[in-house]
């Protein structure tokens, strides 16, 4: 509940309309009341003045925990404007992964993907991803397509869902650059005009301090760009990569990351990515967060990107 502060009265709100120049100014012709009359006029304006010292101002009037309360309410304003305004900056970076599969006997050639739903595929899962540059390429987790990397078939495809200006989700189909899979990284591609790309802010994780604030934006389930806010819980923590390395300097955080959040953005105060949400455990046999969860350094997603859209692998797998 927001408690409503009247404004103060202003400094002069018991002093006499009049101005005390008027009283004091002698009339042209003898005043019918005489000597008294200009005396009472005195009396009136001292009193008046007196009677505005003593009177006790808005402050005096409420208990400290008021005071207090308001100030608090005011900051909780802006602190909710300021994560309002994180999510409106950054969600337009967000995309929202379909991994499709098609139907062996469908007519690949007459498949449009810009349908919300081909008849001849199914989706195989779903995850996020945030746009890195103006020409398109799209970072997500690795395990987000996997299949579509392993596919000897043929059969897999990627859909891959944009933020037009108005708000509106668009479809295109995400083609696949390059992946790392001890990252867990992989790049994707859409062909989408540059002036309707928003890329994201890209930050470091340098400097990251437990404690700080920090905001996850994804799809989890399938419901597009939800907002999740946490701290950074934990830095330098060791998790697994999908082909059985580990990733080492892992981020830490109780922001909720749920099936369909792999992929995109854990973002700091500034709206700066600071990781890519990858993991989450979860309690045995409930599926449910138990509030642990992992990102990506951006750090390593800055030395490994360029070489994945580059040549398609890591530098160390080229050699």
């Amino acid at each position: 509940m927001v408690l409503l502060l009247p404004s103060p009265p202003p400094s002069n709100s018991l002093a006499p309309r009049s101005s005390p120049q008027k009283f004091l100014q002698k009339p042209n012709k003898p005043s019918p009341q005489g000597p008294n009359g200009y005396r009472r006029a005195l009396l009136l304006l001292a009193s008046s003045s007196l009677l505005h010292l003593a009177l006790p101002t808005i402050d005096s009037l409420l208990p400290s925990s008021s005071i207090a309360r308001a100030q608090e309410i005011y900051e909780l304003e802006e602190d909710e404007r300021r994560v309002v305004r994180i999510f409106q900056d950054t969600s337009p970076s967000v995309v929202f992964i379909k991994d499709l599969q098609i139907k062996p006997n469908a007519r690949l050639a007459s498949l449009d993907l810009s349908e919300d739903d081909p008849v001849d595929a199914k989706v195989e899962g779903t995850g996020s991803g945030f746009i890195w540059d103006k020409y398109g390429h799209i970072v997500t987790n690795y395990h987000v397509i996997a299949k579509l990397a392993t596919d000897q078939a043929g059969l897999h495809r990627c859909k891959v869902y944009l933020q037009d200006s108005s708000g509106n989700s668009y479809p295109k189909e995400g083609k696949l650059i390059g992946f790392d899979p001890d990252f867990d990284l992989a790049i994707l591609k859409v062909d989408v005009e540059n002036n309707k790309l928003r890329p994201a802010l890209i930050g470091s994780s340098r400097d990251l301090r437990v404690g700080q604030s920090c905001f996850a934006i994804g799809n989890p389930y399938g419901y597009q760009r939800t907002l999740t806010t946490g701290v950074v819980s934990g830095l330098g923590r060791q998790i697994p990569s999908p082909n059985g390395s580990s990733i080492q300097g892992a981020i830490q955080t109780d922001a909720a990351i749920n099936a369909g959040n792999s992929g995109g953005p854990l973002v700091d105060s500034y709206g700066h990515v600071i990781g890519v949400n990858t993991a989450t455990f979860t309690r045995k046999g409930s599926g449910i967060s138990s509030g642990v969860n992992f990102a990506i350094p951006i750090d390593i997603v800055v030395r490994t990107i360029p070489y994945l859209i580059v040549y398609g692998t890591s530098v160390r797998n080229r050699f």
